[in-house]
């Protein structure tokens, strides 16, 4: 199961009572605006203890529809490349320190 934007706003409400909703729900944008404005300049996003964001290059290529096995130009593009930090691999994996 997926988390929406709504769903982590309820549980950030229920982890920090004394805050209003319209207050968690402009910290989540703003932290979300800024991710995206620092990834479209090219720029990494470090989160400590969670991970990395980087934006990647994926090269112009040919490749082929696998329906119609026609050849299909693909054009270059950017795309995001997430990697974990050591704290976070340790808590999927269970392990101790």
């Amino acid at each position: 199961m997926a988390i929406v934007k709504s769903e982590l706003i309820k549980e950030l409400k229920k982890s920090y009572p004394n805050f209003l909703t319209r207050d968690l729900n402009k910290v989540v944008d703003i932290i979300l605006k800024e991710i995206k404005e620092t990834l479209n300049r090219d720029e990494r996003v470090e989160i400590r203890n969670f991970g990395t964001f980087r934006v990647n290059i994926q090269k112009a290529s040919i490749r082929r529809n696998p329906k119609t096995g026609a050849k299909v130009n693909v054009p270059r593009k950017k795309t995001i490349k997430w990697k974990m930090s050591k704290e976070m691999f340790k808590k999927l994996n269970n392990e101790k320190e």
